[in-house]
């Protein structure tokens, strides 16, 4: 078991450290909205990896794999809440560009604002909590992350393991180097916050977030994924 779990440690981790969604969405969370927000966004995404992988273990995902328009309605409102979160990002850049933001407060993780006035780094509970549903949403209206712990896992599973608590355990491999390499983005955006909260660079920011979030809502809209 102890093999099994250091050979999908190391899959994992590249996986992990890999540029993605995950990585981006935190990123731009941190940045723009404050340390305590960027670490709620990462807590909703590993916990959506870690629902995904206790599916995975009772075998629900499997649903996603033998039906067609199972799959294709997560795919699509996944696809849609990736392009809400682009559009939003887009016209706040715009909205930062006519110089609006400033007499209205800082933007939230929704979307919306907070209090004129506050620094970024002292977004209160509802900025956080809304962060960390924005990461949890994401992260369980991808049916691409169930059917990769539906596919991967199986494969690094010794025989003779149960398959619940093997799963749970490689499941728990994965939310673990997640923390760890979200942290670390947290924390490298923190140090750099002094450049990052221009507001220029939050403006560029968020266009490329746009960009990005529509980029991978375009993918996973176009994307069959299952056959």
């Amino acid at each position: 078991m102890w093999g099994s779990l250091a050979a999908f440690a190391v899959f994992a981790a590249v996986l992990t450290v890999t540029p993605g969604l995950d990585t981006m969405l935190v990123l731009r969370t941190a940045a723009v909205v404050g340390r305590r927000a960027g670490l709620a966004a990462v807590l909703g995404i590993l916990l959506g990896c870690l629902v995904w992988a206790v599916a995975s273990a009772l075998g629900v995902t499997a649903i996603l794999t033998a039906s067609r328009i199972a799959f294709d309605v997560l795919r699509i409102a996944g696809a849609l809440y990736l392009g809400w979160l682009g559009v939003r990002a887009l016209w706040r850049a715009r909205r930062r560009m006519e110089g609006r933001p400033e007499a209205g407060g800082q933007p939230d993780a929704a979307g919306g604002t907070e209090p004129a006035g506050r620094h970024p780094a002292e977004v209160g509970p509802a900025g956080a909590w809304a962060a960390f549903r924005t990461g949890l949403t994401t992260n369980l209206l991808n049916p691409k992350v169930g059917v990769f712990y539906l596919s991967v896992m199986p494969q690094f599973l010794p025989a003779g393991v149960d398959p619940l608590a093997g799963s749970l355990a490689l499941g728990a491999v994965h939310v673990l180097e997640g923390l760890i390499w979200l942290s670390l983005v947290v924390v490298a955006v923190g140090q750099a916050r002094g450049w990052l909260t221009r507001p220029r660079v939050r403006r560029r920011l968020e266009q490329v977030t746009g960009v990005v979030f529509l980029g991978f809502g375009l993918r996973l809209a176009l994307d069959p994924g299952i056959r």
